[in-house]
């Protein structure tokens, strides 16, 4: 435990914060890297039935790379280049190839039209791919209807409403906009909620929002889907403004005070989005909550672990294991399709059984925009009840510490994490080590405050070891996944909608 200067984000009052050498996530220590067919016995000791994805569980070292939960690659796997591991795996691969060139002829489809989705829109996890055209234009190509969904998005700072059509994103004006209209858009976005409309001078967004501007024709009705109305394009808004909204009052910290402040340990009501998962009575991973339903989490946390009965999460709380809090009951579990045990697509959202109830000490934070970009060098905030030391006991008290945001650009560095950093992830950290998470602190948020609105920026993802100079923290990059987030929470907000129908 040491103290270091701190740049202020929030808290004006906050000299200095004393921080220990690693944040902890979780007490399941390493898995192997790749899943087989072992049975997977959690941390509690209680054995599972085997699942293919079940991974066996190795000791930790401090050199290994590391998901702040399980470590799934050795440290010779990251240190080879992108060739060499794909030289290691050449069977695998021409095994695939083979059987995608052979899936493809019978198909009929030919060698010359190509293999890849390029320029199209891909339905789902399957092979077929539509043109760009047909998204969003309001008839299902795709056997799920998953070229329907994501249709619309909040972009900027501002957020801004556009809706996708024939593979563009038009900035909708607010000439006839109407609040019908945004709360069939907060729907179209996952949400079950809508606050308020309002709008901002054309002139006052980010340029490229400015290109393509529509307005809606806006009859009175039931619940619609905002890309299949008539859309009218427009050189310029008559009224001069663009459409903005908000859908859920998040990112405020109302039992909360800067001034309330003691070294690194988290006071009630100063990360209220913060929960506990906990698998089977035993802290696994944090997460974030985002709607009333919603949790959002690293999807290596449950990886091997998706059923819902085992988990529970724990809201409101500072200590562990609940401390008279009751375990809210998780109802799905869904992580990224194109996670696959490894670094990339690692965010996974948890979808509770009864809504949380938000009292100021359980609070949401808010989603990015797309587009929406980070500076490097910005103080963010980390959280978690992980390990204060590699490999150490996951803390009974939740802990937090400022860090700043590290560009791809040196996070890529020789001596960092060369080639090991997509566009899908960001880092964050100190470069000479000391401050950092660790396991434990798995899923747990990246927070940073924007205008005194608190974002999500990251999902706390992997590392090598805990602390380690030159080895910083790396977090799921929300913005990227967006649109994975958003269509997932569409997706059962139409069931929902479905169902209640279909009761009446």
């Amino acid at each position: 435990m040491f103290t270091i200067e701190v740049v202020s984000v929030t808290e004006e009052d906050l000299p200095t914060v004393e921080t220990p050498n690693t944040l902890i996530v979780s007490p399941l220590g390493s898995f192997a890297a790749e899943p087989t067919a072992a049975a997977a016995e959690p941390a509690n000791g209680q054995s599972e039935k085997a699942r293919p994805e079940d991974v066996p569980p190795t000791a930790p070292s401090p050199s290994m790379p590391i998901t702040k939960v399980q470590p799934f690659l050795n440290e010779d796997d990251l240190r080879k280049s992108v060739w060499e591991r794909a030289l290691d795996h050449r069977l695998e691969l021409l095994v695939s190839v083979t059987a995608v060139v052979v899936i493809t002829l019978s198909l009929g489809i030919g060698l010359g039209v190509g293999l890849s989705c390029a320029g199209k829109f891909r339905c789902g996890a399957s092979s077929k791919c539509i043109e760009a055209l047909l998204q969003c234009d309001g008839k299902e190509q795709c056997e799920n209807g998953e070229d329907e969904l994501s249709c619309v998005r909040l972009s900027g700072r501002s957020s801004v409403v556009q809706v996708q059509r024939a593979g563009l994103w038009m900035t909708v004006c607010f000439d006839d906009w109407t609040i019908w209209l945004g709360e069939s858009a907060c729907r179209q976005l996952g949400y079950n909620s809508y606050v308020a409309s309002s709008s901002s001078p054309v002139n006052s967004i980010e340029p490229e929002l400015q290109y393509i501007l529509v307005s809606l024709d806006s009859p009175h009705g039931g619940v619609v889907k905002l890309h299949n109305m008539t859309i009218i394009s427009k050189s310029q808004c008559t009224s001069g403004k663009v459409a903005t909204l908000k859908c859920i009052e998040c990112g405020f910290r109302p039992q909360y005070t800067s001034r309330i402040v003691g070294g690194n340990l988290s006071r009630p009501g100063q990360f209220p989005w913060q929960v506990s998962l906990q698998n089977k009575g035993e802290h696994m991973c944090g997460g974030s909550i985002i709607t009333p339903h919603w949790i959002l989490t690293a999807a290596h946390c449950v990886y091997g672990f998706s059923n819902p009965v085992e988990w529970g999460v724990y809201a409101g709380i500072t200590e562990l294991p609940g401390h008279g809090s009751a375990a809210l009951e998780v109802d799905k579990i869904v992580y990224h399709a194109r996670y696959k045990g490894k670094l990339d697509y690692d965010i996974a959202l948890l979808k509770l059984r009864t809504p949380l109830l938000f009292n100021g000490s359980v609070e949401p934070i808010c989603l990015p925009n797309h587009g929406e970009v980070y500076e490097d060098g910005t103080m963010c905030w980390i959280s978690g009840w992980g390990a204060t030391e590699n490999g150490g006991e996951s803390s009974v008290v939740l802990r937090s510490a400022v860090v700043p945001l590290i560009s791809t650009k040196e996070c890529t560095q020789p001596d960092v994490y060369p080639g090991l950093i997509s566009a899908g992830m960001i880092c964050a950290g100190y470069l000479q080590g000391g401050v950092d998470s660790c396991q434990g602190d798995s899923g747990g948020p990246l927070a940073c405050e924007d205008s005194s609105v608190w974002k999500l920026v990251g999902a706390t993802s992997w590392g090598i070891g805990c602390a380690d100079a030159n080895k910083p923290g790396v977090y799921t990059r929300i913005t990227q996944s967006l649109s994975w987030i958003r269509q997932e929470m569409e997706v059962r907000t139409r069931e929902e909608t479905l169902q209640a129908i279909t009761a009446n």
